[in-house]
C-alpha cells in the first residue's frame, strides 16, 4: 500500500496560483447534492469550491456537482462519464461512504469495495488525471458508514481522505455539538453541519497549500486491489439498446439533466407486459424505480431462461423521502457472454397502481 500522495493536488494548486483555469468537482450522494442545505451555496461542496476561489484569486474556477441523493458507487461508476467526467474536472471530492451500505441482492462490503474501486480508477484515469480526495460522511444518528471499506481503496491508491466519523461525529459524542446542530434528520447536514464538513476538507487543503511548492513523488497508478470488474461499467437506456418490447413502452420524454432520473427508460403498465434484452456482460444489474405514490406494480426478472435465476422487483417504496433509483444485481462475476434478460409485469390486480418503470441496465 502507498502513503498519501499529494502530487496531483499540489499540481492543481500551483496551476491555480499561476492563474490558470480549473474545474472543481464533487461526486457522490445526497450530502454532496446539497440536501438539507437551505440554499445550494451553503452546502459543503459549494463552500469548498469557494475556498479555492478565495485561496487562489488569480485563477478562474468552474463548479461541478454530480451528486444524486440515494445512489451508490455501483450506479456512480456507470454514470460517471456522462454526468461528470465529460466536463473534465481537475479536482474531485468523492463521497459514497453513507450510501454503499444496502443493496437488494448483494449488499456486502466486498461488492461495494469493488464498485468503489472501479469508480476511483475511472476518475483517476480521466483525461485530465484529476486529483481525488475521499470524503467519508457519516450517519450521525447511528454512527455508521463504510469508511473502512472505502479507505482501504484510498490507501491502496495513495489518496487523501477526510472522515466525518472520525471528526464531527466524535466531537458530537464528546458534547461539542448536539446532533440537532449538525443535522435535522440524523443524516443530512444542516447549514451549520455543511459548514463544518467543508471546514474539515479545507483544513486539509490549507495544510497541503502551505507545502504546495515542495516536490512530491510522482503519482503512479497501482494495479487493482480487487477483481475490478466494474471499472468499465456501462449504463444502458433507450439511447443505447433496442430491446424486444412485448407490452412495455419506451419513455421518450426528454431528460433535462443528471438529477432528472426517471427518464429514458421503459414502462410496464399492465400485467403480462414483457421486455427482453440480449446483452454481453459478466456483471448485470437492473435499475428500476421504487415509488412512494401508493400501490405500485411488480415485475419478475429471469436470467437466461433459468427458473432458478429469478428475481421479483417491487415498485413500491416504503420510505417517504421520494422515489428511489433501486438496483438489483442479477449477475456478479458470471460468464462473459451474451445473456438473455427478461422482465414481465406481474398480475397483482392493483387498482390505480403506479406503472413499473425500468430505468436502465448496468453492465460490466
Amino acid at each position: 500500500m502507498q502513503n498519501e500522495n499529494f502530487a496531483r493536488l499540489k499540481n492543481c494548486m500551483r496551476r491555480a496560483e499561476k492563474g490558470e483555469t480549473l474545474t472543481i468537482g464533487f461526486f457522490g450522494g445526497s450530502v454532496t447534492q446539497g440536501c438539507a442545505a437551505t440554499v445550494h451555496e451553503k452546502c459543503y461542496a459549494y463552500r469548498v469550491f469557494d475556498w479555492w476561489r478565495h485561496a487562489f484569486p488569480k485563477a478562474e474556477f468552474s463548479y461541478l456537482n454530480g451528486g444524486i441523493g440515494g445512489t451508490d458507487s455501483h450506479f456512480g461508476v456507470s454514470r460517471v462519464w456522462q454526468d461528470f467526467l465529460m466536463y473534465q474536472p481537475d479536482v474531485v471530492v468523492l463521497d459514497f461512504s453513507v450510501n454503499d451500505i444496502t443493496n437488494d441482492s448483494i449488499g456486502n462490503d466486498a461488492f461495494f469495495q469493488e464498485t468503489y474501486e472501479g469508480l476511483v480508477r475511472r476518475i483517476l484515469t480521466g483525461r485530465k488525471q484529476p486529483a481525488v480526495l475521499i470524503l467519508n460522511n457519516v450517519d450521525y444518528a447511528k454512527g455508521t458508514n463504510v469508511q473502512d471499506c472505502h479507505n482501504e481503496i484510498g490507501a491502496w491508491y495513495g489518496l487523501p481522505h477526510v472522515s466525518m466519523k472520525d471528526t464531527l461525529y466524535e466531537q458530537m459524542k464528546a458534547g461539542r455539538y448536539t446532533q440537532e446542530q449538525l443535522t435535522e434528520d440524523g443524516l443530512h447536514p444542516s447549514d451549520q453541519g455543511h459548514e463544518l464538513v467543508a471546514a474539515e476538507i479545507t483544513s486539509l487543503l490549507g495544510q497541503i497549500r502551505q507545502h504546495m511548492w515542495e516536490e512530491e513523488q510522482e503519482y503512479i497508478l497501482p494495479e487493482p486491489m480487487t477483481a475490478n470488474a466494474y471499472e468499465n461499467s456501462r449504463r444502458i437506456t433507450i439511447r443505447e439498446t433496442l430491446p424486444q418490447l412485448c407490452g412495455f413502452q419506451i419513455d421518450a420524454e426528454e431528460k433535462t439533466g443528471h438529477l432528472d432520473l426517471f427518464k429514458n427508460g421503459w414502462i410496464g403498465r399492465k400485467a403480462k407486459d414483457r421486455i427482453l434484452f440480449e446483452e454481453e456482460a459478466s456483471c448485470i444489474a437492473l435499475q428500476y424505480r421504487k415509488s412512494v405514490a401508493g400501490p405500485a406494480l411488480r415485475a419478475k426478472v429471469i436470467l437466461d431462461d433459468d427458473p432458478a435465476s429469478t428475481w421479483i422487483l417491487d415498485g413500491k417504496f416504503e420510505e417517504d423521502w421520494g422515489d428511489s433509483a433501486q438496483i438489483a444485481v442479477i449477475l456478479h462475476h458470471g460468464e462473459r457472454k451474451k445473456h438473455r434478460i427478461e422482465a414481465e409485469v406481474l398480475d397483482d390486480q392493483l387498482t390505480g397502481a403506479v406503472p413499473f418503470y425500468l430505468m436502465s441496465l448496468i453492465l460490466a
